[in-house]
């Protein structure tokens, strides 16, 4: 049983949500996601609420139940509340430049180390810190993932890429005798 699934999705004033088939489209006052929920849950919408219900008790629909409605939720408050990551850069000469719709990253390699910003995607960058917003938190947090892996922070110093929340954990050096 999906305690997720159960709960329903309430859908606020000023938001849209039509089903075409299995595809649905929710639009809300910063813009509109599309997706399609095709598989073993019923989707339905009475009234200003989205209902989930299990075709049948497979493994497959059990699964699916709690994952389609978290991910209606996630769309529902896409498009009413941007969602957003930070990311602080840390290290000497460390640093990153927007340039267009590319970041570049001079991290320590020989190298300059350029990434194009997704579409939906909108990238700010402040000194050491760049602030990512999407309505759509699935390519948010992919791109935030994978700017991160170009240089995740090391454990003696700190230095890297890492999320604002996210706390390193030191390690003693080597000592002296």
């Amino acid at each position: 049983m999906s305690r997720i699934g159960k709960k329903g999705v309430q859908i606020p004033a000023g938001t849209t949500v039509t089903q075409n088939g299995t595809m649905f489209t929710v639009k809300g006052p910063l813009g509109e996601l599309t997706r399609d929920f095709p598989g073993a849950v019923d989707i339905k919408i009475e009234g200003n609420e989205m209902v989930f219900t299990p075709k049948n008790n497979s493994k497959d629909a059990k699964a699916l139940w709690g994952t389609y409605a978290s991910h209606l939720v996630n769309m529902v408050s896409g498009v009413n509340k941007a969602f957003e990551k930070k990311l602080i850069i840390e290290g000497v000469g460390y640093k990153v430049e927007p340039q267009g719709a590319m970041l570049v990253f001079s991290l320590g390699f020989s190298h300059k180390v350029p990434m194009e910003v997704p579409k939906d995607v909108k990238a700010v960058v402040e000194k050491n810190t760049i602030t990512l917003t999407s309505i759509n938190k699935e390519s948010l947090g992919q791109f935030a993932a994978q700017v991160r892996a170009k240089k995740k922070p090391e454990p003696y110093k700190g230095k890297g890429i890492r999320y604002s929340d996210e706390v390193v954990r030191r390690k003693q050096g080597k000592k002296s005798a």
